[in-house]
């Protein structure tokens, strides 16, 4: 079906199509000296000691579980509000994910206190999820998480460029492992790809192995003359980021912070045009727009019926819109559902719509968009 309004649009700049020609041309696919740079240049941006690229984000978090050690009987609290992966990368490193509601329909973020209520000695690690591009209270995380000896891992796969209430802390950097994604939709796309961040060493070295199926050396150092051999110290994964994907994202990561200053500017106009209207409430509140990165913009319709007959209205006026499932509630994971269900997340999950949101969403479209809104909520 063609959009006159898509959620999302890639474009790509000829400098874009410049980088990955070149490292098609220079005849080095896999991880070599752009993925370096590339890494390089995420921990500056970020401000971290460690920025280890992956081949995604779900790749991110299998490797933070298994480097915070999370294993067999181990217990880790995440969110069910989010994508799948961040509960499946708990059980891939042989841990249960325990799922715990979110503050509320207007803050579908981790709640702290229901993290509390939920620790036993089996828990291990926290995983917050920066949903749409909001931080959650890291303030508050961290605070629970060092008190309770727990790893808080954060979940940044929509988030990249959102300011914490840590001061001077981006999303991805006050737990101990930030994962972050790269996928086509997120503010830094590069098709598939990620990245694990860290301050502490040996987590970052674990990482490194596993990432690489436990080689002390790779490709790229025998390639230089570095190492004639290698050896294999840790069962890992062949979880690299190639070439062409980490030139593509350092040439879009110079403008990354321009990119997120375009969809703010959007969801600003969003939320003015949109503000009072009859039927729709607006998650978050004005004042939060300036510390997101934007990932999606988010509306809530009065239920779940409401909902499903406002996207089919839009869809009939050719504007795009999704929602997103919430976790417990899929067939491989209700087994793991709480007894009382999440209410909050279940209410969110069936009242939320996300609608068209991008760097440079023109205000034509924009208002498209707006007017849909309005003769979909008034029909």
């Amino acid at each position: 079906m063609s959009w006159s309004v898509p959620l999302s649009q890639l474009e790509l700049a000829e400098e874009d199509v410049e980088a990955v020609l070149a490292v098609l041309r220079s005849g080095w696919l896999t991880m070599g000296p752009n993925t370096e740079r590339f890494e390089d240049a995420l921990a500056e941006y970020l401000d971290v000691a460690h920025a280890i690229a992956v081949s995604s984000g779900s790749a991110a978090l299998q490797l933070a579980c298994l480097a915070a050690g999370l294993g067999p009987g181990d217990e880790a609290i995440v969110p069910s509000m989010t994508f799948v992966s961040t509960a499946s990368a708990v059980l891939h490193a042989g841990a249960t994910p325990v799922f715990c509601d979110v503050v509320g329909v207007h803050e579908p973020l981790l709640d702290v206190d229901g993290i509390e209520r939920l620790l036993t000695p089996r828990t291990k690690a926290v995983v917050a999820v920066h949903l749409g591009g909001y931080a959650a209270d890291l303030t508050s995380l961290r605070r629970l998480c060092d008190t309770n000896g727990l790893v808080l891992i954060e979940d940044v796969g929509q988030a990249i460029g959102a300011r914490t209430n840590v001061p001077g802390r981006l999303a991805g950097t006050v737990g101990a492992l930030g994962c972050f994604s790269f996928f086509s939709k997120t503010q830094l796309p590069t098709g598939e790809g990620g990245l694990v961040v860290t301050s502490d060493s040996a987590l970052a070295a674990r990482v490194r192995s596993l990432r690489s199926h436990g080689l002390t050396t790779s490709s790229w150092d025998r390639h230089r003359g570095h190492s004639d051999s290698y050896d294999v110290v840790d069962f890992g994964f062949n979880f690299r980021l190639d070439e062409a994907r980490a030139a593509l994202g350092l040439s879009r990561l110079e403008r990354l912070a321009r990119d997120i200053d375009g969809r703010r500017r959007v969801v600003r106009r969003y939320r003015e045009l949109l503000a009072g209207t009859s039927g729709l409430e607006l998650p978050w509140s004005d004042d939060d727009v300036e510390s997101s990165s934007h990932f999606a913009f988010f509306v809530l319709l009065e239920s779940g019926e409401a909902r499903d007959r406002f996207r089919a209205r839009l869809a009939a006026r050719d504007v795009q819109t999704t929602w997103y499932p919430a976790v417990h509630e899929f067939t491989a994971f209700r087994s793991l559902a709480p007894p009382d269900g999440l209410p909050l997340t279940e209410a969110f999950a069936a009242r939320h719509c996300a609608l068209p949101l991008g760097p440079r969403l023109a205000d034509d479209a924009l208002q498209v968009v707006v007017e849909a809104v309005r003769e979909a909520l008034a029909g």
